[in-house]
């Protein structure tokens, strides 16, 4: 995980959901923690599993709804997988683009990229403004090699 404890992101993320006029309901509260301790990649589907496990009326409807104010709030991220699924994990501060394992979807985060050149190059060929950017590299991490 980050600099950040999965405590301290989850005390964060009740409060940051609060100050925006959320309710912190149990089963909301049950999805903030799984996304909050985790550094894998997690489905829509695999937070309602998991979820269901701690709170057994935890609701599909309710881990997209929470993701989608988490996102709103830039507290997670959504990923776009090779495989065309979305995926979610936590943001991290500063500008950090992605690692990700394709076979168990643990993340690592990296910074200190200098693609300058090719932003100002695909400016150029293309017309268009680049406001923002983002980047993911799918690959085998080293446990599942």
């Amino acid at each position: 995980m980050t600099q950040e404890t999965a405590p301290d992101r989850k005390t964060q993320w009740i409060q940051t959901l609060q100050e925006n006029g959320y309710r912190i309901t149990a089963p909301r509260q049950v999805v903030i923690e799984i996304m909050a301790e985790s550094d894998y990649l997690l489905i829509p589907a695999e937070i309602y599993d998991r979820g269901r496990e701690q709170y057994d009326k935890l609701g599909l409807v309710t881990v997209y709804r929470t993701l989608e104010k988490l996102e709103e709030l830039n507290l997670v991220m959504r990923v776009h997988r090779p495989d065309n699924c979305h995926a979610f994990i936590a943001n991290v501060e500063g500008h950090q683009h992605l690692l990700i394992c394709e076979r168990c979807g643990q993340v690592h985060y990296f910074g200190g990229d200098n693609i300058d050149t090719l932003i100002r190059r695909v400016e150029e060929e293309s017309g268009f403004e680049i406001k923002e950017h983002w980047l993911q590299f799918f690959g085998i991490c080293e446990d599942c090699r």
